[in-house]
């Protein structure tokens, strides 16, 4: 049997191409940044042909590092940006359009039509999401509705859409000499435009949006026995690897951190926080502002849900530190900078720089920075970014008790962010529970190997998922349940000024 399982993480900000073996150690990593377009205020774009360049690159790079084949490769997973939407010639294979990512919030004016025209809680029903700027439907309508040809093109067959890992399975598959075009049902959840009882696309959905069924990929399991497909010789592999595994970032990060039983949750940290709950085989429809999604589906058993509770920014608002207040040179920096001083200051930061998410989902929202007096220096703002990141974390963990019920005994976290220890500790001290911490922080691309390595017998089944996951580290509370309230007092405070800053139609 082959040795290794690889896996492609295609993220907002870069790319990397992974090797696991059996016992979940990463034996391979290579990364690649791509650029971040940002053509007007709150328009945020990729080039999807720069995304596979990269794709390519890091696997070519991490085959030659270590030496290997594709027959040492038992199989090829894919995880994603969510949502992130490409529109591209099937025929030619270029896009017709950067694809407009998920952070993008040119779609208002189309989230607030689908509220006002009563269409939003069909949606919410069918789909499990609020008509928002982040989902993908809208995006695909823009493009159809503003980018010249493309709407004729999608009657020809000529243009077709996907989120990242559509792109990169046609891509990696053969592309014009006969790629394929498939998501998984984790993906698909995310458009507005699956239901999520059948797991196929909608109808009334896609009317919602005008969007021709014809555009859409094919809707597979998460981790497929039937590959989707297998690269070809002439591909960065040079040779075949079975396609198996697909799933967007956040419900990879979920199969990474084994939450494979209802009640378990994880949080992972990195442009955005995404906390999900497993919730089983019955969708839960949220009641305060969290959207009910496909955790994963393995072959044919049933799907399974989960709630989750999406935020926008907050591993970017530290890069936003670094790029655009220059008062950090690096992630790493944030911490030391934040240890300098003992608490906030009286300083609150809210990053709504392209609204808020859940559990508010306020597109009229916009960035903050409040309290601050002549005391405060930039080791206040810098330790109010990393409390930011965790209280809107704790602003989802109190919708998601309230929905189901449950309340998050422990947190597990992953993500770039937990490299932050001081991050962890604040974690710790605003929820009030324990935060772990495994030894394998990247459980993204984690996930998706475990998908695609499940479809070929890589891995047995979860039981052997489990006993691979190992706590690396874990931080407890310190701080006083008093504390904790008049913190948090400060920051709803905070979360209110930012309200109503944008007129949206």
């Amino acid at each position: 049997m082959p040795d290794f399982v690889a896996a492609i993480d295609q993220g907002t900000t870069s790319t990397r191409c992974m090797l696991f073996d059996h016992d979940g150690r990463e034996r391979g990593k290579h990364q690649l940044e791509h650029e971040q377009i940002m053509p007007r205020p709150g328009w945020v774009e990729h080039n999807p042909i720069e995304i596979w360049e990269r794709t390519s690159a890091v696997i070519q790079t991490v085959m030659g590092q270590k030496r290997l084949e594709a027959t040492d490769l038992a199989a090829l997973g894919i995880t994603n940006q969510r949502e992130t939407t490409v529109v591209w010639n099937p025929r030619t294979g270029r896009p017709y359009y950067n694809a407009i990512v998920w952070q993008d919030t040119r779609t208002d004016r189309i989230a607030s039509a689908l509220e006002r025209e009563g269409k939003g809680d069909i949606i919410r029903q069918k789909a499990g999401l609020p008509p928002a700027t982040y989902f993908s439907g809208g995006k695909i309508q823009w493009i159809l509705e503003n980018v010249e040809g493309v709407r004729e093109a999608a009657q020809r067959g000529e243009a077709v859409f996907g989120t990242t890992d559509s792109w990169l399975l046609w891509n990696l598959t053969g592309g014009t000499r006969g790629g394929v075009h498939v998501t998984d049902v984790t993906n698909a959840s995310r458009t507005m435009l699956m239901n999520l009882e059948t797991l196929d696309w909608d109808d009334e959905l896609l009317s919602f949006f005008g969007i021709p069924r014809e555009m859409l990929p094919a809707i597979r399991p998460s981790s497929a026995p039937d590959p989707y497909g297998v690269t070809p010789d002439s591909g960065p592999f040079a040779g075949e690897v079975q396609l198996t595994g697909d799933l967007g970032d956040q419900q990879a990060a979920m199969v990474g951190q084994v939450c494979l039983k209802p009640g378990e949750a994880k949080n992972t940290y990195g442009t955005g926080n995404f906390l999900l709950l497993n919730t089983g085989t019955e969708p839960v429809r949220s009641q305060n502002g969290l959207l009910t999604t496909v955790c994963y589906q393995f072959g044919d058993a049933a799907p399974v849900y989960a709630l989750e509770g999406s935020i926008a920014v907050t591993g970017s608002a530290v890069q936003w530190l670094r790029d655009q207040l220059g008062i950090i040179s690096g992630a790493a920096q944030s911490e030391s900078l934040a240890r300098q001083v003992d608490d906030n200051g009286g300083v609150y930061f809210v990053p709504a720089f392209s609204g808020l998410f859940a559990p508010y989902w306020r597109s009229d929202a916009r960035g903050a920075i409040v309290g601050l007096s002549r005391y405060n220096t930039n080791a206040h703002i810098a330790r109010a970014t990393l409390e930011a990141i965790c209280y809107q974390s704790r602003d989802v963990a109190d919708a998601m008790e309230k929905d189901s019920g449950v309340h998050i005994e422990v947190l597990k976290v992953d993500g770039g962010v937990t490299a932050n220890e001081l991050c962890m500790q604040i974690q710790a001290d605003v929820l009030g529970v324990d935060v772990s911490r495994p030894v394998v922080a990247e459980t993204t691309a984690l996930g998706a190997a475990y998908a695609a390595g499940l479809a070929t017998g890589f891995w047995s089944d979860p039981d052997d998922l489990r006993q691979n996951w190992q706590e690396d580290r874990r931080w407890s509370p310190t701080t006083t349940d008093e504390q904790r309230a008049d913190g948090y007092a400060g920051w709803r405070k905070a979360v209110e000024r930012t309200l109503g800053w944008v007129d949206v139609d």
